[in-house]
């Protein structure tokens, strides 16, 4: 019977149907994606000859009804797709914007770079992590675009600028590690955007939210790459995961120092944490680069290709779990807020230790021309006599915080050792000589020989001894009784 029900044309469908289902919602991210295997998008293609700036109309954005109370607040939540979307945007280099005009144009941005829907209660809470050294022009374009490009999107955000410290080797990746740490620690964000600081977006459909099942690769369309994916598994400039996937994939790597790699050891650790990257259409990822040469301290990183060799035995322990960092400074200002940390310095670069302790306080130099009293002992209590380097003058600290070792002449080497080498004068009024002896550098009173040549003069002694007894006894009757 049962044979029957599976052999009936209608049962057979079902199957069919629900197995091509099941196939479909779980490696295209549901049915809304039902378009795209037979080569068609659901979303919408976009005309990027005809753009918008991104400041038109922004005052409508915070038109509305405006809640009491927050009780009241939230009974207003913002719809889940934005009205405010205008799709491609303006995007120019031309003129480098003013930040104080950046602020003004974006008025209801709170110190500290956060922004909240004041109109409504809104459905997603997202930080913008950017790295940064060295790139105020690159910075003050992306807080141009950025702000109110989220803003149309009604989301709560916040924007944190990674300010690394010094002048050591660039570390994006563990820069980014420090970024998601401290952002965690003021709110709990829905999503983490990780944004490289010269990447301008281009569509506002673009949606800064992250995907609840993958993480995100947002920037797949740059004009660097002629507004395609360089390769599939690239995982470069933007890209938004929630906590939970940041943290089951243990984070970024820390041990990328310079530019290159990091992206492609990334996207193995989703793959290796389970995960798949997600993607948005080709024709909404579109960012511009803002145009740039090779950073110093931002060097191609020879040792890259070494490091992603490494990638499957060491993502478990290379990262959030193995982050270390000194917090400097944490500032607010208008329209970010900029953590400035020390990472370290790369293990592979050949430069001095830094002194990290408090700076001691100056030495005294001892002057060139060191006068000894004839008849007295410099003072060496402190000094064992087989000492021959204890009172060596201790290394400097420069300006910088690197030791410094000074470098002393003949003389000042003659004076040191005369003023702190341990003697034992035989005779008070004897001038003091520097022997300059690799093997022996102790200073003798003029007259006294030093060890070898007092052996020397031993060994010719007990020679000529030894002759003398000889001749004696050949001749024993010229032996006198004292000599016997």
């Amino acid at each position: 019977m049962i044979r029957r029900v599976i052999e009936r044309p209608c049962t057979l469908a079902m199957l069919v149907g629900f197995q091509f289902a099941f196939m479909v919602y779980f490696s295209f991210g549901g049915l809304r994606s039902l378009g795209s295997i037979f080569g068609h998008s659901s979303e919408p293609n976009y005309d990027y000859s005809s753009t918008h700036d991104v400041y038109e109309n922004l005052s409508l954005v915070h038109q509305g009804v405006y809640p009491r109370t927050q009780e009241d607040k939230l009974l207003y939540r913002c719809p889940e797709r934005s009205p405010h979307l205008v799709g491609p945007i303006t995007v120019s280099f031309s003129r480098v914007p003013d930040l104080k005009k950046t602020k003004s144009r974006n008025p209801l941005v709170i110190r500290g770079g956060e922004y909240n829907p004041p109109n409504c209660e809104a459905r997603h809470k997202t930080a913008v992590i950017i790295p940064h050294r060295n790139r105020e022009m690159h910075l003050r374009h992306l807080l141009y675009y950025l702000h109110p490009f989220l803003q149309r999107q009604q989301l709560h955000y916040r924007i944190y600028i990674v300010h690394q410290a010094g002048d050591s080797t660039f570390n994006r990746a563990k820069l980014l590690n420090v970024g998601v740490k401290e952002a965690l620690r003021d709110e709990d964000w829905d999503c983490l955007f990780l944004h490289d600081v010269d990447l301008i977006p281009e569509n506002d459909h673009n949606l800064y939210v992250c995907d609840p099942w993958s993480p995100k690769h947002v920037s797949i369309a740059m004009n660097k790459f002629s507004y395609s994916l360089p390769y599939p598994l690239y995982f470069g400039g933007v890209s938004a995961l929630t906590p939970v996937q940041y943290m089951k994939m243990n984070g970024f790597p820390n041990e990328y120092w310079g530019w290159g790699g990091e992206d492609d050891d990334i996207a193995t650790r989703v793959r290796l944490a389970g995960m798949k990257i997600a993607r948005p259409p080709l024709s909404v990822g579109h960012y511009k680069m803002v145009k740039h040469k090779g950073d110093q301290g931002n060097e191609e990183n020879p040792h890259r290709f070494d490091l992603l060799i490494r990638t499957q035995r060491m993502w478990t322990t290379d990262g959030m779990n193995s982050l270390t960092y000194k917090l400097l400074s944490r500032e607010l200002q208008p329209l970010y807020t900029n953590v400035t940390v020390d990472i370290g310095l790369d293990p592979r670069e050949k430069k001095p230790v830094r002194n990290r302790g408090p700076t001691p306080p100056p030495k005294l130099h001892q002057s060139n021309e060191t006068k000894v009293v004839a008849g007295q002992k410099p003072d060496q209590s402190h000094l064992s006599s087989n000492d021959s380097d204890a009172n060596m003058e201790s290394p400097s600290e420069t300006k910088d915080g690197a030791m410094e070792v000074p470098v002393e002449s003949k003389k000042e080497e003659s004076a040191r050792i005369v003023a702190n080498e341990p003697k034992r004068l035989e005779q008070k009024d004897q001038p003091i000589r520097v022997l300059r002896s690799q093997g022996d550098r102790r200073a003798e009173p003029s007259g006294v020989k030093t060890h070898g040549a007092r052996k020397r003069g031993l060994r010719v002694k007990r020679e000529s001894l030894r002759t003398e007894l000889e001749n004696k006894i050949q001749k024993p009757s010229s032996i006198s009784q004292q000599e016997v």
